[in-house]
């Protein structure tokens, strides 16, 4: 009859080694020395403009900016006109603050349910949500969402997120619709 195995006899089963710790322990010093020559301001001219699937925004930090702000995302959307951004949605919350004009939100919210396996869901009718410049608009995570702007209006929006869930696995983007190209 064969001997049961003990769990210390699995503890030393197998055969590859790597060098993932020493790895990260280099990683984690060249990463804290490029760190401290990062700058705590980013001027106005080192924001880069994009003509994004979302519409045209100016980055004012992201994580490709280099900058020691490791948490957020923000970023200028502009929108002209009775001008619209893309539909899209994402796992982060987002707070946005108007800066000048008016317009209106809509949003559609999700239902999930995982009695035998995820089931997601949106509502297929939105709510609106007008706005004007000095208010905040929150958007919940996973909430589909458009914003207009009202067509005696230009408007410049400042929005706001927690890059958090992307670095922890949760980078769930889903871009419904573009908005419109110039």
């Amino acid at each position: 009859m064969a001997k049961a195995l003990d769990e210390k006899d699995f503890a030393k089963v197998g055969a590859g080694t790597v060098s993932f710790r020493a790895d990260d322990i280099k990683a984690s010093t060249a990463f804290r020395a490029d760190y401290v020559g990062r700058p705590n301001v980013i001027k106005a001219e080192d924001m880069p403009f994009e003509q994004s699937p979302d519409g045209y925004i100016k980055h004012l930090i992201h994580n490709k900016m280099n900058s020691p702000e490791m948490c957020i995302e923000a970023y200028m959307l502009f929108l002209k006109q009775n001008d619209r951004s893309g539909k899209h949605r994402h796992m982060w919350e987002e707070v946005i603050f108007v800066a000048e004009g008016s317009g209106y939100d809509l949003h559609w919210d999700f239902q999930f349910d995982c009695i035998e396996e995820f089931e997601w869901k949106w509502d297929e009718t939105p709510r609106k949500f007008e706005w004007s410049r000095g208010d905040f608009i929150y958007v919940p995570p996973f909430v589909t969402h458009q914003h207009f702007s009202n067509p005696d209006s230009e408007a410049r929006l400042i929005v706001i997120s927690n890059r958090i869930f992307k670095e922890i696995g949760f980078d769930w983007f889903d871009q419904l619709e573009e908005a419109p190209r110039p």
